[in-house]
């Protein structure tokens, strides 16, 4: 290649170069400062004969974690409240290049399917990992699984 050919691929390597600093410059300048994303990690392990994972794996979901926990420390007037509190997601389960929080129905704590009621009780699981398509309810003993989404306006 002649002189002309290397200045072009170091043109075209430096362009690149730029456009990705640009862009990494953009995301980092229009992402909120305060917003702390919650990383999950591995999980709990998962159990091969669990009937809600049969269930996710029937309906084409693959089951990629177990039960998280995830704790909340509590400050009441600039004091610990006890020892804080804690949220449990069931899985994470994947299908099309989506991810999906699987909460998995309880006979202590039975799903009130009005809208303030699955927002009370699944809203907070949305924007916690707001990266997640949505929160899929997993009902074995009805053989139900139930995808909902949280449309929040801007």
């Amino acid at each position: 290649m002649g002189k002309y050919g290397d200045w072009f691929i170091m043109l075209l390597a430096g362009s690149l170069l730029l456009f990705w600093l640009f862009r990494a410059f953009y995301r980092w300048l229009h992402e909120p400062s305060s917003v702390n994303r919650l990383k999950l990690g591995k999980g709990g392990e998962l159990s091969a004969n669990d009937e809600n994972i049969m269930l996710l794996e029937q309906a084409g979901y693959e089951v990629s974690s177990g039960k998280h926990l995830i704790p909340i420390p509590i400050e009441l007037d600039g004091v610990p409240l006890g020892r804080g509190s804690r949220l449990y997601i069931d899985y994470i389960a994947e299908m099309d290049n989506h991810t999906y929080i699987v909460k998995t129905a309880r006979d202590r704590m039975p799903m009130d399917w009005t809208a303030s009621g699955v927002r009370d009780r699944l809203l907070v699981y949305s924007l916690l990992l707001p990266e997640c398509a949505g929160v899929l309810f997993v009902d074995a003993k009805e053989k139900v699984i139930r995808k909902i989404t949280f449309h929040i306006a801007d």
